[in-house]
């Protein structure tokens, strides 16, 4: 199946909730090589500078978008103007050339993209089961034929937090991968996939377990 291990030290040594997808996503795009990535939520950028440095390492021609108020929500809590200027130092020192800051809302953001451009999808917003629902429900025209969209914290429960029900929903449907580790990660294939998943999503179980440590 061609899928590749790579081992990459990240430039970034962040230890958050995220920080346990990173190889995987890392992986991902080195594999799949969208041409177009949208990241909804990216707060301190963990996820976002790991997709970056595969796109950068491997000299691929995607571009990334990173869609946020750089504001916080009820879950993450409310934060300052030092979280964006974090991000935005670091795009400008490791990344230039592959990466759009986008400071808006999620439904602000929806017509910088036409329909059916988005290859590769991480919905990581506010996660309630209705505003999940909505940020997926609006943002899958959008979606390439084959795209993949991820979902952070599938597996956590507790209070009003709601992404693991939508994705309960969506995997009964839809071809999938996921993994438990780092709060969950969910790897949904809602218009297809490419031929080389055939194989991985196969044998998914088998699978996680070479990034579950």
């Amino acid at each position: 199946m061609n899928w590749t291990q790579y081992n990459d030290k990240f430039l970034s040594n962040d230890t958050g909730g995220w920080s346990g997808h990173r190889r995987f996503a890392y992986d991902l795009v080195r594999f799949m090589k969208p041409r177009t990535f949208v990241e909804l939520g990216t707060a301190a950028g963990t996820s976002f500078f790991s997709i970056c440095e595969a796109v950068k390492d491997g000299g691929l021609g995607t571009k990334c978008f990173a869609v946020d108020t750089w504001k916080g929500d009820p879950h993450t809590g409310y934060y300052g103007d030092h979280i964006y200027q974090g991000v935005s130092d670091h795009v400008n020192r490791e990344f230039q050339g592959i990466t759009t800051l986008i400071i808006s809302t999620f439904d602000e953001a929806l017509d910088k993209f036409t329909d059916e451009s988005v290859d590769l999808l991480h919905i990581d917003g506010y996660h309630t089961y209705d505003a999940v629902s909505h940020d997926y429900t609006t943002w899958l025209p959008k979606l390439a034929p084959n795209g993949v969209i991820l979902f952070h914290d599938i597996a956590l429960r507790g209070g009003d937090v709601g992404v693991y029900r939508l994705w309960d929903d969506l995997k009964s449907v839809f071809p999938y991968i996921e993994f438990d580790h780092s709060f969950g990660l969910g790897v949904l294939f809602p218009k297809g996939h490419m031929e080389a998943f055939t194989e991985i999503i196969a044998q998914k179980e088998s699978f996680k377990n070479q990034y579950s440590t």
